[in-house]
């Protein structure tokens, strides 16, 4: 088991120690879960809290000013430093050597780049391109003319369908497919028509794709998802739609056919966008929002159907509040009807013109 001083890890991360430096650290954990001799990290100053239960021996936190009664390291990115020194513990626990596992088959019209791992029960069709260092975990698919960049992690049964392309340094995880057909019919003579789907997928570098999730070949052209982009599990994305750089979109979310997201687009889960449409850059769709219409640039939007955050919070709070003001309505009916009933007892009779 390694073991660093808090002195150690400033370095690696470029941060500065408030407290003793020369505390031994020997592991990372959540604030919760942190014992003695295990670093922990608050990414946002209303977790202070935590700070005086927390039983860590140290905590990773930003360079505002707090007290604590443990050490802390604090840096400009509290997040992205606790990833760092996770991976100064837990180093990579299981690299595939390079080479082709003797149960796969890979086609002699394929080509394998230099320290490429391919798996047990793999398949590489012919014509496809396997870049240097990339690892195919067991039961993966690599369809016809499909091309994978250096460096690629696809995890255990990811399906990659013919012509499509991956960049370099993206992970797959488990059950994702890329390339299935776009979701395409026409209607005539009282049945349903496929449209062929003959375009293809295109990721960039840097991507990553969770587990389960699903993105559609294009009907012509390319369904395409931009660098850096980050993409949670059961995530279903339709044929065409074009996905900008470093976006980040939650799990369960569906985008329809044709919409384009352009670059820093945050999602959050379950929502539903329409197809279509445009959503700006910077822009960002709160969990399960049902958007229907473009969204402009920067924009935050809530709620179904999707509207700013402001009205779509004043909405949200109208809305649970219905069943008093439907009560509240049903008492204020009683007493219309009641007053009409008592002016109509206490009404003089009409008078009767008299007969000439």
């Amino acid at each position: 088991m390694s073991t660093h001083t808090l002195a150690e890890l400033a370095a690696e991360v470029g941060g500065t120690v408030i407290g003793d430096a020369s505390t031994v650290i020997r592991g990372v954990a959540g604030i919760r879960e942190a014992q003695a001799g295990e670093i922990t990290f608050i990414a946002n100053s209303r977790y202070d809290s935590h700070l005086a239960e927390t039983l860590a021996s140290a905590v990773i936190c930003s360079r505002e000013p707090r007290s604590s009664p443990v050490p802390l390291l604090q840096v400009d990115n509290p997040y992205l430093a606790f990833q760092k020194v996770v991976r100064l513990f837990r180093p990579e626990l299981y690299r595939p050597l390079a080479g082709v596992h003797a149960t796969a088959v890979v086609s002699p019209a394929a080509t394998i780049g230099e320290g490429a791992s391919v798996g047990a029960h793999c398949v590489v069709e012919a014509g496809a391109r396997i870049g240097a260092r990339t690892v195919l975990m067991p039961g993966c698919y690599v369809g016809v003319q499909a091309a994978i960049g250096e460096d690629c992690l696809f995890y255990p049964n990811v399906s990659l369908r013919e012509e499509c392309v991956v960049g370099s340094r993206c992970i797959l995880h488990s059950g994702a497919v890329i390339g299935a057909d776009g979701f395409g019919f026409a209607f005539d003579a009282g049945r349903y028509h496929k449209v062929p789907q003959v375009g293809i997928v295109q990721i960039g570098d840097d991507v990553e794709v969770g587990a389960n999730t699903t993105i559609d070949r294009a009907t012509t052209d390319a369904t395409r998802i931009g660098d850096g982009t980050k993409i949670d599990n059961l995530v279903q994305i339709g044929h065409n739609v074009q996905i900008g750089r470093h976006c980040i979109i939650v799990s369960q979310v569906g985008i329809s056919g044709s919409t384009r997201l352009e670059d820093f687009v945050v999602i959050g889960g379950q929502a539903g966008l329409a197809g279509h449409i445009t959503v700006g850059s910077g822009a960002n769709i709160g969990g399960q929002a049902g958007v229907s219409k473009s969204v402009p640039a920067k924009a935050v939007v809530w709620g179904t159907p999707a509207q700013p955050l402001p009205a779509g919070q004043t909405i949200n709070a109208y809305l649970q509040r219905l069943p008093q003001l439907f009560q509240r309505t049903k008492s204020l009916e009683a007493r219309v009807e009641q007053l009409e009933q008592e002016q109509a007892a206490h009404a003089p009779p009409a008078r009767k013109e008299a007969i000439r």
